[in-house]
């Protein structure tokens, strides 16, 4: 089996601890544990054997995951170790070589890679600037054959940070129901909106959808590797028949301190200082495209710690990315990586000091050219 190399995550790992600001990453600057554990709670933490835990997420945790779902219980929940497992156990349980999938364009190609990979046709539909960055409904409808078994968004948008309009989701569903296809819906920025509302969930609108997420992005903790899957019980029961062959379980640490986590009142505490930080840093990065002279221009995101930014000069994303990364020691990602030529993606995400500092370099980056 031959898998095409996942462009983005390669051009990250290469890079991203070689240069002296990185933007390419997706989520908020992490939290460490003692930020969000009381003493107490650290204490319990360093005296918890390293063992095995339940390999469907201890119950705890799983209820905790089913409350934020509308209709979800304990058993329309798995844990899986974070959102790109999730994804992956998604998309080999439910298509077959030669299924179609439509796929949300640009996006983190992490599943169109995969499916690709394994003989599933991929029809890719992109999601269009003069929309707000959202789908032509009636492009949707047009590609649905019956070939299509599954319609597969990322909600809110890696790297738009767009938001599926309620109108929109209502005819994603709808289409879906009609030609009995499952939608598969990548949540991991829900929480991360700049406005603070957090966005409706595809999950409970219909009873062929599974959602995936987890805390990397949101909440801040991408080190806990903490992701999952939530969807109709049998789905469940097949994602953790598959999840015996990939991680079996996910980490029994992990697992505790997300059940912290995700109480009410510290899942809150954790959102709001998202909020305030994303939006202290989109008004840094909205004044300083101001100062590109037009060689940059920028639809502000409504969710997550990225923003997806149009090149307005002669050089194709790819180029540039690596004429910063290579003469200016900055890392950003192109927008070839994510399905969509002419855009650059920034992270927004890190400490406000090191974000002003990496875009003056990328001030230079672009008077060099």
């Amino acid at each position: 089996m031959k898998f095409e190399e996942f462009e983005l995550e390669r051009n990250q790992s290469l890079f991203e601890h070689e240069v002296d600001y990185n933007l390419s990453e997706s989520g908020l600057h992490p939290l460490p544990l003692n930020k969000i554990l009381n003493h107490d709670e650290q204490q319990e933490l360093l005296n918890k054997e390293l063992i095995y835990g339940y390999t469907t997420g201890t119950p705890e945790l799983r209820n905790k995951i089913a409350g934020l779902y509308n209709k979800s219980t304990i058993d329309n929940v798995l844990a899986t170790t974070g959102s790109a497992e999730a994804n992956f156990i998604a998309v080999m349980t439910l298509l077959e070589p030669g299924d179609e999938l439509i796929y949300m364009v640009p996006n983190y190609l992490q599943i169109r890679g995969i499916a690709r990979s394994f003989g599933i046709i991929v029809k890719e539909l992109s999601l269009r600037d003069n929309l707000g960055w959202q789908w032509d409904m009636n492009e949707l409808e047009s590609m649905v054959t019956n070939k299509t078994k599954m319609i597969a968004v990322c909600h809110p948008n890696n790297p738009t940070g767009s938001i599926v309009t309620r109108d929109n989701m209502k005819a994603i569903i709808d289409i879906a129901s009609k030609n009995n296809c499952w939608i598969l819906s990548d949540e991991v920025y829900r929480g991360a909106e700049l406005n603070g509302v957090e966005s409706p969930s595809f999950y409970g609108t219909y009873d062929k959808t599974i959602v995936n997420a987890g805390l990397s992005k949101a909440y801040r903790l991408p080190g806990l590797r903490i992701g999952w899957t939530v969807g109709p019980k049998d789905y469940i029961k097949k994602a953790w028949a598959f999840h015996d062959y990939t991680s079996i379980s996910i980490a029994y640490h992990s697992d505790w301190v997300a059940s912290k986590i995700l109480d009410t009142k510290r899942r809150n505490q954790i959102l709001d200082g998202t909020k305030t930080h994303l939006n202290q840093n989109m008004n840094t990065l909205l004044d300083w495209v101001n100062t590109c002279d037009g060689k940059l221009s920028l639809s502000a995101p409504k969710a997550g710690a990225i923003a997806f930014a149009r090149i307005n000069i002669d050089i194709g994303s790819q180029d540039l990315t690596y004429h910063i990364r290579d003469n200016f020691s900055v890392l950003l990602t192109a927008g070839q990586w994510f399905g969509l030529e002419g855009f650059l993606r920034f992270g927004y995400g890190p400490p406000n000091n090191y974000l002003s500092k990496a875009l003056e370099r990328i001030s230079q980056s672009l008077n060099a050219i």
